[in-house]
């Protein structure tokens, strides 16, 4: 079925792949993996290049889009794009909450076929089926551009050019190191959220002050505790986040009580409903050879403690209490402390081949990102043969989102050799 919006065309496509692509024959199982087509409507019969879009995550769906606009207008003036979900994601075999069953060590073996290396075997056999033996060029948003070092190392030879936005992830970087990096970042956006809006850490105490004296619970039944409260701060990397954790602020209270606004929106921000595998394998995407140990809860700062004054929000980061606070998550308690102990994971990259690369990759590195690491993803820029990058200030994580068309003609520009790195 293909439906027609402003300036594209959308086309559905399913795909059975198996669900470990390494023992396909054994009963493992299959599942179905969805990804929409877009195209130029004018242009719909012609012959035109592909671009994969890798979706940002680990655990997000890939956009849905309503007209030809940003990055994906952009790329539609040369390119056929192809907007996968993921395994485990939107329409493909979704994880959630209703979908699992099995015992905790069923899932958590169910779920190591999740990861990019599964993603990227699932991208060849889809490949092939649409574009034979020719190689497509791809576009990695943030876990897409992890996605896309995997790629390179696994399948080079399906691959055109790559273009990644926020996401040269570090090669041989643990959880540890990832944490160890992450954590003063967000103090520094922290610090800099409270210069800017003065009000709002005042604001965050008074709501951590009332958690702490009283049981409050949010729409959907969960409590909601000063921690989970701190989690709000995960958006203070996206270039509207600071304008949204500042306006929920604003109208936290009604009177004596919090309001039935905050509480709605604190429930839609922290619950994680349509992206639990963020939650459950957000750690496990730096898993390399050896167990992560729940990273970021054992080298959280006593300055992020939920008794600590003032209250500081935090980033991204997975902690092990939220599945047992997060409804959502719950199911996934056993599975996620298995996943955690796990020590035998593969390899995602393979330096040696990766240095010996030599599909074009052109990378935007945001200079001052909360989330990816400037450091680590200029020292895998080069590490990784045939990189070339453009590091910036200007945009945030999600500079594709908001300012997409001037991301990718930037990129697509390096790559012909219009502007240099």
């Amino acid at each position: 079925m293909t439906v027609l919006l402003p300036g594209v065309a959308l086309t559905d496509h399913v795909f059975t792949v198996p669900l470990d692509h390494a023992d396909a024959g054994a009963g493992a199982g299959t599942i179905e993996v969805f990804a929409r087509e877009a195209v130029d409507p004018a242009r719909r019969g012609e012959d035109l290049p592909w671009l994969l879009f890798l979706q940002g995550g680990p655990g997000g769906k890939s956009p849905r889009p309503a007209a030809a606009d940003g990055w994906l207008g952009h790329a539609l003036k040369t390119h056929r794009v192809l907007l996968l979900d993921q395994r485990g994601t939107g329409r493909s075999t979704p994880i959630t909450a209703r979908t699992i069953g099995g015992t905790d060590a069923e899932l958590a073996a169910r779920l190591r076929h999740f990861r990019a290396d599964a993603i990227v075997a699932d991208a060849e056999l889809i490949r092939r089926e649409l574009c034979g033996d020719r190689p497509w060029d791809t576009l990695g948003q943030s876990y897409g551009g992890f996605i896309t070092l995997t790629y390179l190392s696994k399948a080079p030879e399906g691959l055109g050019t790559c273009y990644v936005t926020g996401g040269l992830a570090g090669l041989e970087a643990t959880a540890e190191d990832v944490y160890a990096r992450t954590y003063p970042r967000v103090r520094d956006r922290v610090r800099r959220h409270f210069a800017r809006y003065p009000l709002d850490s005042g604001r965050l105490d008074a709501v951590a002050a009332h958690l702490r004296g009283h049981e409050v619970r949010l729409p959907d039944g969960d409590v909601l505790s000063v921690r989970r409260l701190q989690t709000l701060g995960m958006c203070l990397g996206m270039s509207d986040g600071p304008e949204y954790l500042h306006w929920v602020l604003e109208e936290a209270w009604s009177g004596d009580r919090l309001s039935d606004l905050f509480l709605y929106e604190v429930m839609m921000a922290t619950g994680f409903v349509g992206n639990p595998l963020y939650a459950v394998l957000h750690e496990s995407i730096y898993a390399q050879g050896a167990a992560t140990g729940w990273a970021a809860h054992r080298l959280l700062p006593e300055e992020f403690h939920p008794d600590a004054e003032p209250t500081l929000p935090t980033g991204e980061m997975i902690y092990p209490w939220m599945f047992d606070e997060i409804a959502a998550l719950r199911p996934f308690k056993g599975a996620a402390e298995i996943l955690a102990a796990t020590s035998d994971w593969p390899a995602l990259y393979d330096p040696a081949r990766l240095a010996a690369n030599t599909v074009p990759v052109v990378a935007a590195v945001y200079y001052d990102d909360m989330y990816v690491d400037e450091g680590l993803s200029v020292r895998t820029a080069r590490a990784v043969g045939n990189v070339r990058t453009w590091v910036t200030n200007e945009l945030e994580h999600d500079g594709v989102r908001v300012s997409g068309a001037h991301v990718l003609s930037r990129l697509m520009d390096v790559a012909r050799g219009v502007h240099g790195s």
